[in-house]
């Protein structure tokens, strides 16, 4: 899959690409801030990774613009379920500090619910 990765820390950031390039996904992008993930939302892309907190503020815009274009996406934070809008509540969330087994998985159920059609 094709993966946009949302992630101010750039040691995390760096974790996230190796593990999933690691698996052969490819990382189109990994930015750090809300500015400049907007820039990148009509790139072609499978799935994306979003931290809550970003340089810029919250990722929830970025967020509900990949649920209009129907793009799958898990946060990744430290945050919690609950300080998700209701509207965002039912995405996937990887709570930091996360196993490498979640990441991988969250993606897996994405593609297996994509090519199983």
């Amino acid at each position: 899959m094709r993966i946009l990765i949302l992630e101010d820390d750039p040691f995390i950031a760096s974790d996230l690409q190796a593990i999933l390039e690691d698996e052969g996904h490819e990382i189109v992008g990994i930015f750090d801030s809300l500015a400049e993930t907007y820039e990148h939302l009509e790139d072609d892309f499978d799935y994306a990774l979003l931290d809550v907190d970003v340089v810029g503020g919250k990722s929830f815009g970025v967020a509900t613009a990949l649920v209009e274009r129907h793009i799958p996406f898990a946060f990744v934070s430290a945050s919690q379920p609950g300080d998700l809008p209701h509207s965002l509540r039912r995405a996937a969330f990887i709570p930091k500090p996360f196993e490498e087994h979640a990441i991988l998985q969250s993606i897996d159920e994405t593609s297996s619910r994509l090519y199983s059609c």
